[in-house]
């Protein structure tokens, strides 16, 4: 039963991760596009995907990822973020270099752009949050605040972004995917009592 259960689990997950991709492949938005934009635009949507996994694996939810697995699985889908987008902007940055020098400068008239770079700086510098934990000395509460503020600022700059962008993701599958991404951090964040005076796992 509780195999049964973990199936259904990862199941149901891997529907919900691929349902966006599958959605976004159908578009009629596609056509006469350069493959390097449309590749680009898939590896935007593989990063939202990410998003809604990473506090999974986070707060072991998923079956046969808990503890220590989870962790190591958690920092493997981070770096695949961190490659996801840079994928994703590199693939922008070879269609049309001048927007993505207005959307990193903040000059951009796209809204949307704002809340993309901030989710992107927000990722890399999460990343080397990770990368330097041990270097940097610093408390495993502190760091744990840290790396949580900035993923809350990835989640909340990336649903923003996607939700504002009218593109390739299919609109009701796209909501659902963030609503989801936004759900699942609340949860972890709250389960593990990150703001708590001692965090759950904390000696």
């Amino acid at each position: 039963m509780n195999r049964l259960r973990a199936l259904l689990i990862w199941a149901i997950l891997a529907t919900i991760l691929v349902v966006p991709l599958l959605a976004a492949a159908a578009s009629p938005l596609l056509q006469w596009r350069q493959p390097v934009y449309i590749a680009a635009g898939f590896a935007g949507i593989t990063a939202m995907a990410l998003l809604l996994l990473q506090p999974l694996l986070a707060g072991g939810y998923l079956p046969g990822a808990e503890g220590l697995q989870g962790r190591r699985l958690h920092r493997w889908t981070g770096s695949l973020l961190v490659l996801a987008i840079i994928l994703h902007v590199g693939g922008l940055w070879i269609t049309s270099p001048p927007d993505v020098i207005d959307a990193l400068l903040f000059r951009s008239p796209t809204p949307f752009s704002v809340w993309g770079v901030l989710a992107m700086w927000a990722v890399f510098a999460a990343a080397l949050l990770a990368a330097f934990r041990r270097s940097l000395a610093l408390s495993p509460r502190l760091w744990r605040r840290l790396h949580t503020l900035l993923a809350m600022v990835i989640v909340a700059g990336s649903v923003v972004h996607a939700l504002l962008i009218e593109g390739t993701m299919e609109t009701y599958s796209k909501a659902a995917l963030c609503a989801l991404a936004v759900a699942a951090t609340v949860k972890v964040i709250v389960d593990l009592k990150i703001w708590a005076r001692r965090s759950r796992g904390e000696s």
